[in-house]
């Protein structure tokens, strides 16, 4: 009875074993990319030009000193039509090389930001006014995903 269970848990233990060993030889097709801080903006009727202006001046601005501290990779501003009242109109999108960095910089890119913008007064006052004219809804953050595996 005792060389019974023995030999079931040898039997278990190799199997388990085997699958790990299988698991970790899985070559996936694909691999974690970069980062990317995604934030949908509704432009209020009329208002376009007034927010564009702002997202080529100061929003640039930042996004251009945060790559330049090596924070940021890349950025991007997309539009598009919305198709009710309540859809976003304008993608503002942040390339990070990935979370860790993402999360691990954060206090350097509200130093930068700071310097660039402001201190935390001008910035509310900011977003204040930016309010009238456009309205945030919503962030993400997604992951690209590379189609190659990795090497």
């Amino acid at each position: 009875m005792k060389t019974q269970r023995i030999l079931i848990g040898l039997l278990v233990g190799s199997l388990l074993l085997l699958s790990i060993s299988v698991f970790a030889q899985m070559n996936r097709p694909y691999r974690n990319g970069s980062v990317w801080e995604l934030a949908f903006i509704r432009m209020k009727p009329g208002m376009e030009s007034a927010y564009l202006k702002y997202v080529a001046t100061d929003w640039k601005k930042e996004q251009e000193a945060l790559k330049a501290e090596g924070l940021v990779l890349s950025y991007k501003v997309v539009a598009t039509e919305g198709h009710t009242p309540g859809d976003w109109n304008l993608l503002l999108m942040t390339e990070f090389k990935d979370l860790a960095s993402l999360e691990a910089n954060e206090a350097k890119a509200d130093a930068v930001t700071q310097r660039v913008i402001g201190n935390d007064e001008k910035q509310v006052q900011g977003y204040r006014e930016r309010g009238e004219i456009r309205e945030v809804m919503g962030t993400r953050l997604a992951r690209e995903i590379i189609l190659e595996p990795r090497r």
